[in-house]
């Protein structure tokens, strides 16, 4: 009677706007013969537990799937089309730091440049896939961010506290045992009497410490190559064994230019906001020189010779890490103002490692400024795929014949490796002369000659 009964208000639950799940308890509470012959309450407290802890399993799956949606595994990020590796040298950040959307979490070097990864949305780091040091890929998991706003003040005291606790007891431990293995020792020192062959030891301190004195210290330092390094040693070899390089030679009268830059850098500086210097004229004479010569600014690719009709010259910069060469653009088209200001945008780059691929690809002829650490005369070495590169050096006054007077002039050398393969000698050593005319004459370019 009272399954009957159950069943009716279970239908008629159904055709109102109450919930199923209501309706379908009910169906279940009229199906249950154990309802109202066996134990009746245990039935009614079992089915409520289990709700209840059905209800508890629903919720935290619940907070699981939102916590995994919540979470956001950051990849390794595309450096450049040639660069699928990299070592991770340094976490600016570390598991538990809160980081901003763009801010900095850490720096990965490649064989040309090192490169920043930052966050790309704000949260909290909560794992790390990668230790410093480890090569990564271009592409795999890099760490795993907790997507949200900064954690409140008070919880980020908690987590900071609880480390320090485990910390502070650690060294305690530690006191103890130390404690305990050292009283053993002083029982067993005690009845020993002082053994005589002690004195050895004390006779041969003073000829040990004789001998360092007379020998010095002889430590050594191991130290890895960084990416950077391996891949100029790589190119430079390359570059070697590659190129059948010679090198011509030459010398400037420094005396027009010095005269050009003491008379205007202050003109300069105020107006253009940027110092006058030496490189400007020896790129704008470079570019001169290559648009006569067209073999000195061609490179080789396979069987054939590429002529390029513009100017990308490429300017070596010295670097902590090593050498890099960013590249002046259509050199050409370029006023010394605008080289200056542009040489000094990269170098900064360079310093500060924040230069990029973009930055250093191409160039189709390079300038080594050896001179400014001292450097008297060297034989600079090409940079493939490139066919030539000057070398500047440092200007030193020099007794020199002037119209048949001997004069003390500041004179520099300067040296033009070349790869004979596409460029013979009668055209190198006419666009070194070429360079040397205009420098010592700047006015020529303003006359095109």
């Amino acid at each position: 009677m009272q399954s009957s009964r159950l069943v009716s208000l279970a239908s008629h639950l159904s055709r109102s706007t109450a919930r199923p799940a209501v309706s379908a308890g009910l169906r279940y509470l009229a199906n249950s013969r154990t309802l109202h012959i066996q134990a009746p309450a245990a039935v009614f407290t079992g089915t409520s537990n289990r709700l209840r802890q059905l209800n508890q399993n629903q919720t935290s799956i619940l907070r699981n799937q939102i916590r995994t949606y919540a979470d956001k595994v950051v990849k390794v990020p595309q450096m450049a089309e040639s660069i699928s590796e990299g070592t991770l040298k340094q976490w600016v950040k570390k598991v538990g730091d809160f980081v901003k959307q763009d801010e900095e979490v850490a720096t990965i070097e490649t064989d040309k440049i090192d490169v920043t990864v930052n966050s790309p949305a704000s949260g909290t780091i909560v794992e790390v896939f990668a230790q410093e040091e480890d090569t990564v890929s271009v592409g795999g998991d890099f760490f795993k961010l907790e997507l949200g706003d900064a954690p409140k003040e008070g919880s980020v005291q908690t987590k900071k506290e609880e480390p320090k606790s485990e910390t502070k007891a650690e060294p305690k431990a530690e006191v103890k045992v130390e404690s305990k293995k050292e009283e053993p020792k002083e029982v067993k020192a005690t009845p020993t009497p002082t053994p005589t062959p002690a004195a050895a030891p004390k006779a041969a301190a003073p000829v040990a410490e004789d001998s360092k004195k007379v020998f010095g210290n002889r430590t050594e330092n191991r130290v890895k190559m960084n990416r950077m390094r391996l891949r100029i040693a790589e190119r430079l070899k390359q570059s070697q064994d590659t190129a059948a390089s010679l090198t011509t030679f030459n010398e400037i009268d420094m005396t027009n230019l010095m005269n050009l830059r003491s008379q205007y850098k202050d003109a300069v500086v105020k107006k253009h906001d940027v110092k006058l210097g030496f490189m400007s004229a020896f790129v704008k004479a470079s570019a001169a020189a290559l648009e006569a010569i067209p073999a000195v600014n061609a490179s080789i690719e396979g069987n054939e010779i590429v002529y390029h009709d513009y100017v990308d010259v490429s300017v070596a910069v010295s670097t902590p890490k090593g050498l890099v060469t960013p590249v002046l653009r259509n050199v050409e088209d370029m006023s010394f103002i605008d080289i200056e200001k542009t040489i000094a945008a990269l170098g900064k780059k360079a310093r500060d490692n924040k230069i990029t691929i973009e930055d250093m690809a191409g160039g189709t002829f390079t300038i080594s400024n050896g001179g400014v650490f001292g450097s008297l005369m060297g034989t600079p070495i090409i940079n493939m795929p490139q066919a030539a590169i000057l070398g500047m050096h440092s200007i030193k006054e020099r007794p020199v014949v002037v119209d048949g007077k001997i004069e003390i002039r500041p004179m520099m050398y300067v040296a033009l490796t070349y790869d004979h393969r596409i460029i013979d000698g009668r055209e190198a050593v006419t666009f070194l002369v070429k360079i040397k005319e205009i420098v010592e004459d700047p006015r020529r370019l303003l006359l095109e000659l």
